[in-house]
């Protein structure tokens, strides 16, 4: 079997080779290798490019509740832009007529069609179009009321919001429509046309040689969840902002990637607002801290498998309490549970919820252990039984118990008070989310506070030998990467500061560290010292 050590530097080894196979995918997305021939002036096996002749377009975009037009029959022109420009960005909000089928639950396309000017689009031999839906089905957003009162956020309820199920997903009004054209006069080798670009690729014969027709991309990254509009019976026209600008082939294929995997997310059972979440991170950053991010986020992945592992392997083998704070192991454990609940509750990203959840895991584990705690089945009863303390760890527990007391008379009143104020002021979905809400907050605004008993411990032991600093080494890595993402990934502002706040508490732990240097002669949580140890290593060799 593999040791502890070869297992980790095998697991580094595997996230090195991950992370340079990513960069190399990610350089051949971004570079294209052009067709040899076209440096001499050949155009056998090329595909040139038919923008190069710089014709004259026009821009249309129609909308439909028909996934297929053949004729102008059943649709309505929403946009028209004559003499269009592929270099000159611009946006444009125009007002759509609603359907009544589409009004009623049903669906509005878009035909975005790229033409030759003063020719309708069906008549274009040369035309190229995209489309793409304008609606979307969603779950909405439960109403938040004022518990006591019973008074809505909004005064007004709709009747058609009263009787829908709030587990019905309804329609939703995309109103955004973002355009690309690849405008590189680029020359591609006929032979390895690049996949993700030849799907939206349309080649005429030109005399000779073999030209692709302009490159029309709608950016699906763009349609966010929270410029999303539910479409009430009632409504008759809603706004929708057409914006466009050009793209590089290096983005397109980048962006056509990024697509291809949200999908996938969505197939794997993803949620909307999940895949939301990680459209956020492509749109809402250039391409450079796009780069920084992904980084960031593998050496995530890797501090946070390392702190797992290390956590787990330090109770699994810890024989007692002694310098623990058992208090701060207890409040550790509810404090998890419940953010997860809560993010549970806020219907937050997959991205923040999976490793929340494996954490609360780990935390009950944990209690198990301080508790010394045993369960033994009667059937299908359980029984629980606790292992007695020795006179060490009964000492700890006294140190445990004074500093409780003395936070307890600071903390329950702030906690008492604020689920109180938010009570009278804050609108919530239930009283469920409301019990989750205050719990949360307290954990949150005050939760640190719990994290003092094993610093006051430390400072009466003198000691901080008892710790697991190898996991508390990479859990303070994850502390400070946690600081990048909390600008990145949407999450509650709560949970937002709480990254921040994580930050202080570590920075002591690290003073209390150089303050009390390890005594090396000191038997450790294993029961055993590190001069045992060279003495061991010595006699074997």
């Amino acid at each position: 079997m593999l040791s502890r050590s070869s297992f980790t530097s095998l697991v580094v080894g595997v996230f090195a080779v991950y992370v340079a196979h990513t960069c190399w995918v990610m350089y051949g997305i971004v570079y294209t290798r052009p067709c040899p021939a076209a440096a001499d002036g050949a155009a056998g096996g090329c595909v040139w490019p038919y923008l190069a002749r710089r014709p004259k377009l026009q821009l249309s975009v129609y909308t439909t509740t028909r996934s297929s037009i053949g004729t102008e029959s059943n649709i309505d022109l929403v946009l028209n832009v004559e003499d269009f420009d592929i270099e000159s960005k611009f946006e444009r909000t125009v007002n759509v007529s609603v359907p009544k089928k589409t009004r009623n639950n049903g669906t509005l396309y878009a035909f975005v069609f790229l033409h030759h000017a003063g020719i309708l689009p069906w008549h274009d031999g040369k035309q190229v179009h995209v489309v793409s839906p304008l609606t979307t089905y969603m779950v909405p957003k439960p109403e938040e009321i004022n518990l006591l009162t019973g008074e809505s956020a909004t005064q007004q309820i709709e009747a058609e919001k009263q009787t829908n199920a709030l587990d019905e997903p309804v329609s939703h009004w995309r109103s955004r429509l973002t355009l690309n054209v690849m405008v590189e006069d680029f020359v591609f080798d006929g032979s390895s046309l690049p996949a993700d670009v030849h799907r939206y690729m349309k080649m005429v014969q030109l005399g000779k040689t073999v030209h692709y027709l302009p490159i029309l991309f709608i950016d699906q990254l763009s349609n966010r969840v929270k410029d999303l509009m539910v479409i009430n019976r009632s409504t008759t026209e809603l706004p929708l902002t057409v914006s466009y600008d050009k793209i590089s082939l290096g983005k397109l294929r980048f962006w056509i990637h990024m697509q291809d995997a949200v999908y996938s997310l969505q197939q794997f059972g993803f949620s909307e607002k999940d895949a939301d979440e990680v459209k956020g991170i492509f749109v809402d950053t250039n391409l450079y801290f796009l780069a920084l991010t992904f980084f960031v986020a593998a050496f995530h992945l890797l501090f946070d498998f390392l702190a797992f592992k290390n956590d787990i392997s330090f109770w699994k083998k810890k024989r007692s309490m002694i310098g623990m704070s058992t208090k701060a192991v207890l409040w550790r454990c509810f404090s998890t549970v419940v953010i997860f609940l809560f993010l549970l509750d806020e219907q937050t990203s997959l991205l923040v919820l999976i490793p929340a959840g494996v954490g609360a895991v780990i935390e009950l584990w944990k209690v198990k252990k301080a508790l010394k705690m045993t369960v033994r089945w009667q059937g299908f009863r359980p029984k629980f039984q606790f292992g007695a303390y020795n006179d060490s760890e009964k000492k700890t527990e006294e140190y445990d118990a004074q500093a409780m007391k003395y936070l307890s008379y600071l903390l329950y009143p702030l906690c008492i008070g604020g689920a109180a104020y938010s009570l009278l002021n804050v609108k919530y979905k239930s009283w469920y989310s409301w019990l989750i809400n205050s719990f949360v907050n307290g954990v949150y605004a005050f939760g640190f506070l719990f994290m003092l008993p094993q610093l006051f411990v430390n400072y009466k032991m003198k000691s901080v030998a008892h710790l697991p600093w190898k996991a508390f080494t990479y859990k303070a890595f994850n502390t400070f990467i946690d600081d990048i993402f909390a600008f990145i990934i949407t999450m509650p502002t709560s949970h937002r500061l709480a990254c921040f706040r994580d930050d202080v508490v570590f920075l002591v732990y690290l003073y209390q560290r150089w303050l009390y240097p390890v005594d090396k002669s000191r038997v450790n949580e294993y029961g055993e010292s590190y001069e045992e140890k060279l003495k061991k290593k010595a006699h074997r060799e």
